[in-house]
């Protein structure tokens, strides 16, 4: 009780001075390097529709013995900004022989919600479908995103056969991942669109904005249930843009139904752990002791 209380409070605080997007300014794409045993392709086309077509890139590890793990990296923006061509720091996955899915989705001036859901839905179900040309292990998929992309990233792994969605993917049945990684992500829609007057949330409802029914159907709280797989959150506590007390509610309700969770408080860190940069390699290595203790590596 006091914590959601004090919660409450500090989100009202925090929510006064919000911004609106955490990726808005233009970035140069990254060159990924990866290593000699790897392959890439660029600009797969995984799903597409009337006005728009949809793409992710690949890093493949050279076909072994075994199956692969693969990870699903989704960019963040607030829906509305940023770009897979924005985005590194895979190559400790590299080095633990994952393959890499960097992915496209549709931004709000394309396509209001759900969009951005049904397109990483529709990514997760590119990778099963491809599975054997990919040589990867369906059961060791996982999906991580930052902000905007670790909402995406908690809707596509907690809908699990929940396929509501997945009318661009429908021909992919199961559709379960072994765990997720949440950076700073949001789990309430309709609280940061109202609670924190977030202009980037509104705008992604579109004429649903007050529609509050519909804003739970876009929000991963909705979707926690004991079957949901294990999730590593990481949030800086002086984080003003989504609020450190979405992710307090989310690890909570994951304790109390007795799922698999960590939780990574970043001490006077920002959104995307803005002035606590050094933390980022410190964050990345425990999400992937977390992934070995689930024996997904």
């Amino acid at each position: 009780m006091k914590r959601t209380i004090l919660g409450l409070l500090m989100m009202a605080i925090v929510c006064s001075v919000i911004a609106q997007s955490e990726d808005s300014a233009i970035a140069k794409p990254k060159v990924i390097k990866y290593p000699s045993n790897y392959t890439k392709q660029l600009d797969v086309v995984y799903t597409n529709g009337v006005n728009f077509q949809e793409k992710l890139d690949l890093y493949i590890p050279n076909k072994t013995t075994k199956l692969a793990p693969a990870i699903i990296n989704i960019h963040g923006g607030g829906w509305v900004s940023g770009s897979k061509d924005q985005q590194g720091g895979f190559n400790e996955f590299f080095k633990n022989g994952f393959l890499v899915c960097n992915i496209e989705y549709r931004m709000t001036k394309e396509a209001k919600a759900p969009a951005a859901v049904e397109d990483a839905r529709c990514a997760l179900a590119y990778l099963i479908r491809n599975a054997k040309d990919l040589h990867i292990d369906v059961k060791r998929i996982v999906v991580m995103g930052g902000s905007a992309g670790g909402h995406l990233a908690l809707m596509t792994g907690l809908l699990e056969n929940d396929h509501r969605f997945d009318g661009n993917c429908s021909d992919v049945k199961n559709m379960k991942v072994a765990a997720i990684i949440d950076k700073w992500g949001i789990t309430d829609v309709w609280a940061w669109a109202y609670c924190c007057k977030s202009h980037s949330a509104q705008n992604w409802l579109g004429d649903k904005k007050a529609d509050e029914a519909f804003a739970k159907t876009v929000s991963p709280m909705t979707y926690l249930k004991k079957t949901s797989p294990p999730i590593f959150i990481c949030h800086g506590n002086a984080d003003s843009t989504v609020p450190i007390e979405e992710s307090y509610a989310l690890h909570d309700k994951l304790k109390e139904i007795g799922i698999k969770t960590e939780l990574m408080v970043v001490p006077h860190a920002g959104h995307s752990l803005a002035g606590a940069k050094d933390q980022i390699k410190v964050m990345t290595d425990r999400i992937l002791v977390f992934l070995k203790e689930l024996g997904i590596y």
